[in-house]
């Protein structure tokens, strides 16, 4: 069994970090900055590059299994779990370039006051996207470093550093661990039985 991700998979990976920490900092504070032409044609690129780039790393990271490199069965739940993050942080990270690129060609056609309805519910998509991102990478980066703590190899999959896991010994880890699969269960008895 496949063990760590390819190299691309972790190019694609670290690298877009790079490129959303960019987007990030260099995000324009109002719409009235897009008056500088240079600016408008910049953001363009970039949020065109940027929807790119996520659209190939989400086709190509589809081909991975969710825990690829877990020293253990995962349960079934924290893999639905663990996939409705990611497929919402992907969302989220097409959103935004996408509602960006509608800001940007609603700017250039007239429509400047952020009041207007139509800017300001595009606006409001592209501020939700982006502070969903927040939460669901945050997230996602306290379950890796939860994985890692627990030592399910996961973590060695996809990070360089500190990528020698073995199960954790630790006893009160332990315990949150079994109350965490003690809850999987209880949700997959609630899905299993309204089923039947």
């Amino acid at each position: 069994m496949e063990k760590r991700h390819t190299i691309l998979a972790r190019f694609l990976h670290w690298g877009f970090i790079i490129l959303y920490s960019y987007g990030i900092f260099k995000q324009i504070d109002e719409l009235s900055q897009l008056e500088d032409t240079g600016l408008l044609i910049f953001e363009v690129i970039f949020a065109s590059l940027f929807l790119v780039i996520v659209l190939i790393r989400y086709f190509y990271m589809r081909r991975f299994e969710t825990f690829l490199g877990a020293s253990e069965p995962v349960h079934i739940v924290h893999k639905y779990f663990a996939k409705t993050i990611h497929t919402s942080m992907y969302a989220c990270l097409i959103l935004l370039p996408l509602t960006g690129l509608m800001i940007a060609g609603l700017f250039t056609q007239g429509y400047t006051d952020e009041d207007g309805i139509l800017i300001s519910s595009i606006l409001g998509v592209h501020e939700f996207s982006a502070t969903l991102s927040y939460i669901l990478i945050a997230t996602h980066i306290a379950a890796a470093i939860y994985s890692r703590i627990k030592g399910e190899g996961i973590w060695s999959a996809m990070v360089p550093l500190l990528n020698n896991e073995k199960p954790t010994s630790n006893e009160i880890i332990i315990k949150i661990s079994t109350l965490e699969n003690k809850i999987y269960d209880k949700v997959e008895d609630l899905f299993t039985s309204k089923k039947e």
